[in-house]
């Protein structure tokens, strides 16, 4: 086995171990409260942190999952979404689709309608609310932390694309489409190189400009 396939198979063990935590951790949730869902953009969400410092009366759960893509998560919705049966549910999945080989985002569209639809059918009840996508910063130097390939497929036109695909079928299926992104530009149009670790993933200082977008939404 070659050392990216050992790399693969371990990040894929990591992925499933993940899955097995989160259907223990199940059987303790309160049904009904809110959903935050995804990849790693997800998953990293310091939202425990943010409701404790700014006092905020709500229970949040987040099954985000770093490195999925939305194959992955229509795999184990059960365990990520319907297990939990919440009354909303904010969902950020798709940017790793992006960065696949082949990605087309007609494919995207077509896994995300499912995930939705299946919400929709199994869920009548939960309010559902589309993230975009956030913006990357492909220009700036992070101190070898990051590969400028990583955003030949990840590049911001191609993330304008599928949130403009994303807003439009959200909005068709009745979802809530929540553009979180009005503070995380800088005057290129990339992500603030300030908020960032290697140009995709952020520090608390970027995720507290999405909470900025998200809250009204959560105490609505």
């Amino acid at each position: 086995m070659s050392e990216q396939e050992n790399i693969d198979d371990m990040f894929l063990r990591e992925k499933m171990e993940k899955v097995e935590k989160y259907r223990i951790l199940n059987q303790y949730v309160k049904k009904g409260e809110i959903l935050f869902v995804g990849s790693s953009l997800m998953e990293g969400f310091p939202i425990n942190e943010f409701l404790l410092d700014f006092d905020v009366n709500a229970k949040i759960y987040n099954r985000g999952i770093s490195g999925y893509v939305t194959d992955e998560l229509i795999k184990v919705m059960e365990t990520c979404i319907f297990d939990l049966a919440p009354s909303k549910i904010f969902i950020n999945i798709g940017t790793n689709d992006i960065a696949q080989e082949g990605y087309t985002v007609e494919r995207l569209i077509q896994n995300y309608t499912y995930i939705l639809s299946e919400i929709k059918s199994r869920l009548p009840e939960t309010i559902i609310y589309v993230m975009a996508y956030y913006p990357i910063n492909g220009l700036d130097d992070f101190e070898g932390k990051s590969d400028k390939s990583w955003f030949i497929q990840r590049s911001n036109a191609n993330i304008l694309k599928a949130n403009e695909k994303v807003k439009e079928m959200t909005l068709s299926m009745n979802g809530r489409y929540i553009n979180v992104n009005k503070g995380l530009y800088n005057e290129e149009g990339q992500l603030k190189k300030e908020f960032t670790i290697e140009g995709v993933h952020m520090y608390a200082n970027g995720y507290k400009a999405v909470w900025d977008e998200l809250l009204p939404y959560i105490l609505e």
